[in-house]
């Protein structure tokens, strides 16, 4: 390792805005990994330059000779000097061994104030999952700023500062100077007016952006004639031999190949997209007014456009995001509205009918308004919603919330409740595709040991729980005695009221003691299992000609699938990846041999507007429209898979939506209703292909 400290003189320039930060007339610099060189001259200011060398963590550590104190925010000039991007990690110690971190993106460039908040915050504090991009111009001035600071809630003073590159894999060079504190808050600046009437992001620019009512009734005006005369038949499917007609969707494997068959008789491979819905663009305005410019009011027409809501809710979806009740705007309609007049609902319908055909869609995904497809011959499905005062388990996870506890006699009365619903008007419905279970269920935990929480969390809970209290009965069937479990689990139990306790905290699985796995998968299984055969059985009594899509898995486990499969008609798989099988084992799947639904997969990027590219980022739109063509090759050319659904129809808002501030650029259209023109046309080709595959 090699290091250096130096003694500097940092002459401090004042700042356009706030307060000017408090000066430090020498700090001391230590340096790991980088050269210092000669001060230098940049418009008007003294900055130094810092060679960051190829190291597993090069850096630059400055210390005050008197410690700042941590009111406000940090604030320092910098300019990095090379021709692309760096990334640069800031580490604030102050006192009593308190931290807070963070890390920003350096564009090339000019130079420019970075500012980091004296507290810990994140885009979630302002309502949002994403924040916005940085740099942003405030008062003239370049500034640049983490939206995410992690660590101490509150700091007494600062010790020092050390600013670090992740690995570098060549030099890197930075000018750096005035390091210094000052009151100000420079973070809600960045946040201040970042959305117009339109719902999008005043800070950027894109082509389909908009700018008046005219501009927009004429870019649909141009997207109109574009649709017009096209077919609007969506039905066809894939090639291939016919099977006989029954009237409904139906699975069969033919030459080692699972396929959906239409109601005709017709192979088909279901393209679908999720969230055609008008009602995406609501985002919550109380409390944060001033994030909007030119709002409509609350009066006359745009009165159908104001609402208010309460998102506030005991899930790790809501855990710590603020502005998340009150009153809320609808941007997406209110441009609908703008666009069509009083019949914009109609108009929007149908101009997503004409959209998915053009684009050789052929399903209508989950949570989608079922008026653009039902009587129009295009395939759509629907969700059994579970709800109830059912007991439940926690994992640990629990992003949507904690799973249904299935051992509950209450969760099969909400069971049958639900599914009646469900099928209610659409038992006789040759076009519904099939039903959906819930959606994204807690069956396992994030880590290493997450395959096993729904079976720790299981032993967790409230000596009450039904699910605890099967679990145990299973126990005591294979061991018998308390003793015997105890030897096999490695723990010192001799009485089965051991286990009883709410918060009993049982081993995680390991090498030493195989019996422990062996127990829990037993577990997971019998827990699926009573879960997925409660859905199918209420659902064959209400619908016995529809299929049972599954539950929509995000994080899961090989004991819950294989349950699904065999229950339901196809497996449903959410698979957030570049590639379907980089997110799902499709050797296990193949295995299975069951039919396998991907019910979202997206691609994002941050050049269109909203902050967030969501789960799978890639650098731009273009790079969308590539991705989702290997995607959706490599789908349509695997055995088990049958379909995949894009999420989602529109882009999110900026703000975020209502349910968990969600606000990602995943759609194929922008708030505005207009199409991403480049994105739509890739998607075009690649779902042809995909229909064209034999």
């Amino acid at each position: 390792m090699k290091t250096c400290v130096l003694l500097v003189c940092m002459g401090l320039s004042c700042v356009s805005w706030a307060t000017s930060p408090e000066p430090s007339a020498v700090v001391q610099v230590e340096l790991s990994h980088v050269r210092a060189g000669g001060s230098e001259q940049v418009a008007g200011e003294t900055l130094q330059r810092y060679t960051f060398e190829p190291a597993a963590q090069p850096y630059v550590r400055l210390t005050p000779h008197q410690p700042w104190r941590a009111a406000g925010e940090w604030r320092v000039r910098v300019q990095n000097a090379m021709p692309w991007a760096v990334t640069l990690s800031i580490d604030i110690e102050g006192t009593a061994g308190a931290h807070l971190t963070a890390t920003v993106g350096l564009p090339a460039g000019p130079a420019q104030t970075l500012v980091v908040p004296l507290h810990a915050t994140s885009p979630r504090a302002f309502g949002m999952q994403a924040g916005p991009p940085m740099p942003v111009q405030l008062d003239g001035q370049r500034v640049v700023l983490p939206t995410t600071v992690e660590g101490a809630s509150t700091l007494r003073a600062i010790r020092a500062v050390r600013l670090s590159m992740p690995a570098p894999q060549a030099e890197q060079v930075l000018l750096i100077g005035d390091p210094g504190v000052a009151a100000g808050d420079t973070l809600h600046q960045a946040y201040a007016g970042i959305v117009d009437r339109y719902g999008q992001y005043t800070g950027g620019r894109w082509p389909e952006k908009i700018d008046s009512d005219a501009a927009l009734r004429a870019a649909h005006a141009h997207e109109r004639a574009r649709l017009a005369g096209l077919p609007a038949e969506t039905r066809d499917g894939r090639p291939g031999v016919p099977d006989p007609a029954t009237g409904w969707f139906h699975t069969r494997k033919r030459d080692g190949r699972w396929r959906l068959v239409t109601p005709d008789g017709q192979p088909f491979f279901s393209l679908g997209v999720n969230a055609i819905a008008a009602d995406g663009g609501r985002s919550y305005l109380q409390g944060r007014e001033w994030m909007f410019r030119d709002l409509p009011p609350a009066k006359g027409p745009w009165r159908a456009f104001h609402g208010e809501g309460d998102s506030r809710r005991d899930t790790g979806a809501a855990s710590g995001l603020a502005y998340n009740h009150g009153r809320w705007f609808d941007f997406y309609a209110a441009n609908l509205y703008r666009v069509d007049g009083a019949d914009w609902r109609e108009a929007w319908r149908e101009r997503a009918r004409q959209r998915l055909a053009a684009w050789r869609f052929n399903t209508l995904g989950n949570w989608s308004d079922e008026a653009i497809a039902r009587g129009h011959g295009l395939a759509y499905t629907r969700s059994i919603n579970i709800v109830g005062d059912y007991a439940n388990v926690a994992t640990g996870y629990d992003w949507w919330g904690r799973m249904p506890d299935p051992f509950d006699p209450r969760f099969e009365v909400a069971t049958e409740r639900a599914v009646v619903v469900a099928t209610q008007g659409v038992r006789d419905d040759r076009w519904l595709l099939g039903y959906f279970a819930d959606n994204e269920l807690a069956w396992a935990a994030p880590g290493p040991q997450g395959r096993w929480a729904l079976a720790i969390g299981t032993l967790r809970g409230d000596p009450r729980s039904p699910a605890k209290q099967a679990f145990l009965a299973m126990l005591k069937r294979k061991y018998g005695d308390a003793l015997r479990l105890g030897v096999g689990w490695g723990i010192g139990v001799t009485r089965w009221e051991a286990l009883a306790p709410a918060g009993f905290q049982a081993p995680v699985p390991e090498e030493a003691h195989p019996a422990i796995a062996e127990d829990y998968g037993a577990w997971l299984r019998a827990y699926a299992d009573r879960y997925f055969r409660t859905v199918a059985q209420a659902l064959r009594r209400h619908d016995p000609h529809h299929l049972f899509l599954g539950g929509r898995f995000a994080v899961r486990t090989p004991e819950a699938v294989a349950a699904c499969a065999r229950w339901c008609d196809v497996l449903s798989i959410n698979v957030y990846a570049d590639l379907p099988g980089h997110g799902m084992d499709l050797a296990a799947l193949h295995r299975l041999d069951k039919p396998v639904l991907i019910t979202e997969f997206s691609f994002g990027s941050t050049d269109r507007g909203p902050f967030g590219a969501g789960p799978v980022p890639v650098w731009n739109e273009a790079q969308r429209g590539e991705a989702y063509a290997r995607f959706l090759a490599a789908a349509a050319a695997d055995p088990v898979i049958v379909g995949a659904h894009w999420f989602q129809y529109a882009d999110q808002p900026v703000t975020g939506r209502l349910l968990d501030g969600e606000n990602a650029h995943f759609g194929l259209v922008g708030i505005t209703d207009l199409p991403f023109a480049g994105f739509v046309e890739a998607v075009q080709a690649a779902n042809t292909a995909a229909r064209r595959r034999p």
